[in-house]
């Protein structure tokens, strides 16, 4: 599993969103917002597009797991595995 770095801070990102939301109405399409915006903050739109649709299912406008409940589902992942290794080892 690789491990990548967060290039741009969390600020950013969410006024990223924000324009990308702002501005939809000013463009063809919401993608080509999204290509236009992402220009401008120095990232590929396809990173730009996975902000939006994260801050869309953790507002509840698009269905899936919100990152909240994504975070702790993987700690809770984690404990167990730590738990497991040390029921092996007893």
């Amino acid at each position: 599993m690789s491990k990548t770095t967060n290039k741009f801070a969390p600020e950013v990102r969410a006024r990223a969103v924000r324009m990308v939301q702002d501005h939809e109405a000013e463009h063809s399409s919401r993608w080509a917002a999204i290509v236009s915006i992402s220009e401008k903050i120095g990232c590929v739109p396809q990173t730009l597009f996975e902000w939006v649709k994260k801050a869309e299912v953790d507002s509840g406008k698009r269905a899936g797991v919100p990152t909240e409940m994504a975070d702790r589902l993987k700690a809770l992942e984690r404990e167990n595995r730590e738990l497991r290794q040390a029921n092996e080892i007893l």
